[in-house]
């Protein structure tokens, strides 16, 4: 699982870098309910919720693990297992307790950084949208999406299902060209919170002994 969740945190990096040569293709409902969601998400000081991460392979996830988000503004901090990822609004720290190792990167423009929510902006490049009808997902009627690369990048598909009366994801399915699927299913939901801005911070006090890498 480590392993796992780290190929798909360092291999985040090069996915908004691609040159797009196909036409994209935007469904006008599906358009309308994402751009509803990020301006939820938006118009909040900040966001925090639980999730649970799972990953498998041929569509059937055989692991699961919870993780934590925080999200304030176009900062966040996230953490599943050992591997803690913070965005300060420059770089991106990622953080593996086990290994002892810290990894500083720099997104290029638009490039896509492991969130739940990353999908919510990089879909008006790099995704052929369509709205695929209503699904429940956990007792919630979802809206759901389809988002498929307009250019190879190692995902198939992405599958988002979207609360509509709270315009909240709820969950996300990562589908890989090789099988691998990945999963987040987003809950308990807490919005404008008393959070410290510290928090999105890489302190490097706090990681004297790690081996830190800048990539």
């Amino acid at each position: 699982m480590k392993h796992f969740i780290s190929k798909i945190i360092f291999g985040s990096f090069a996915i908004g870098a691609l040159t797009l040569v196909n036409a994209q293709k935007i469904d006008a409902k599906a358009k309308k309910i994402l751009d509803e969601v990020t301006a939820n998400y938006k118009a909040k000081k900040n966001t925090y919720f639980k999730f649970s991460f799972g990953n498998g392979v041929n569509g059937q996830v055989t692991k699961t693990e919870p993780g934590i988000y925080y999200a304030s503004g176009d900062k966040y901090k996230l953490k599943i297992m050992d591997t803690e990822q913070i965005f300060d609004g420059s770089k991106i720290y990622n953080i593996n307790a086990d290994d002892m190792e810290v990894t500083v990167a720099k997104p290029n423009g638009s490039s896509t950084m492991f969130s739940p929510i990353n999908y919510l902006s990089t879909y008006r490049n790099d995704y052929n949208v369509t709205y695929n009808g209503r699904k429940s997902v956990n007792g919630v009627n979802t809206d759901f999406i389809k988002l498929t690369p307009v250019k190879s990048n190692g995902i198939k598909y992405v599958y988002l299902f979207v609360d509509p009366v709270k315009k909240q994801m709820v969950k996300l399915e990562q589908h890989g060209s090789n099988n691998d699927v990945a999963v987040i299913a987003i809950k308990d939901y807490k919005e404008n919170q008393n959070i410290d801005d510290s928090m999105f911070t890489f302190d490097k006090n706090k990681y004297k002994n790690y081996i830190v890498t800048e990539l």
